[in-house]
């Protein structure tokens, strides 16, 4: 068996004994998503909001919750953690290189993800009657944008963080604002015009705005997914720059 279809098995299984990350990322935002949808007035639509309902709006930034989970909390944690304990310096002297180890992480938690999507838009749609994209090609490209930026996030955490403790903390402070920006607090939708504007600059800002755009059957903005793809490009490059294997 090739080395980094070895480490991807071997880190995939690891992945999955850890209930904590996979109930975070993959069964945390559909439950967040069903509690709001049990809340009666959730469910009525409001003139406000050109006659949708709050639980449409909460479909998206139930989407959105995963990719934070995945890019600030969980992934810079088990990064930093291997190479704290030297474990990507002792797999550079082996055929299995420290890049096989960072590029299995990176497609596990966008599975993950991905995976953590479609249990939203299914549990949505059945439970709560939640309209699927109207634009499906639309709004996977803001998903893969929105996912690339969030694991390219957690990369560069995980980059600038010397320590298992230091990733932690730097995750923490970076979640709030981006829970914020997604709109798990106030839908961005429902924020005043101003506020909207700084938002949409932010990565998720942008993929909120995107994938509710493609939810009611448009092709999401240029201007955010332009936002999603720069951010995913400077995140990138910073991570590939700054990052270290010791």
């Amino acid at each position: 068996m090739p080395a980094p279809t070895a480490v991807l098995k071997s880190e995939a299984r690891l992945f999955g004994r850890e209930f904590g990350a996979v109930f975070w990322i993959v069964v945390f935002p559909t439950v967040l998503l069903t509690i709001l949808g049990l809340v009666p007035a959730f469910r009525e639509a409001d003139p406000e909001m050109g006659g949708r309902r709050v639980i449409d709006l909460y479909v998206p930034v139930s989407v959105l919750l995963a990719l934070i989970m995945a890019g600030v909390q969980a992934m810079p944690a088990v990064l930093t953690g291997y190479r704290e304990r030297g474990i990507l310096r002792r797999m550079s002297t082996t055929p299995v290189r420290p890049a096989s180890l960072l590029t299995a992480q990176i497609v596990l938690h966008a599975a993950a993800c991905l995976g953590s999507a479609i249990l939203v838009l299914a549990v949505g749609r059945i439970a709560f009657g939640v309209a699927l994209p109207g634009q499906p090609a639309g709004y996977a490209v803001a998903l893969v944008l929105a996912t690339l930026g969030a694991i390219a996030l957690g990369a560069t955490i995980s980059a600038v963080s010397r320590t298992t403790k230091v990733s932690t903390t730097v995750g923490t402070i970076i979640f709030f604002p981006m829970m914020f920006a997604a709109g798990v607090y106030v839908p961005v939708q429902v924020m005043p015009d101003a506020l909207q504007r700084i938002v949409q600059l932010t990565p998720f800002g942008a993929a909120s705005q995107a994938l509710d755009q493609a939810m009611a059957g448009d092709w999401p903005g240029v201007s955010h997914l332009g936002v999603l793809a720069l951010w995913a490009v400077v995140l990138t490059g910073g991570a590939a720059r700054w990052f270290k294997w010791e």
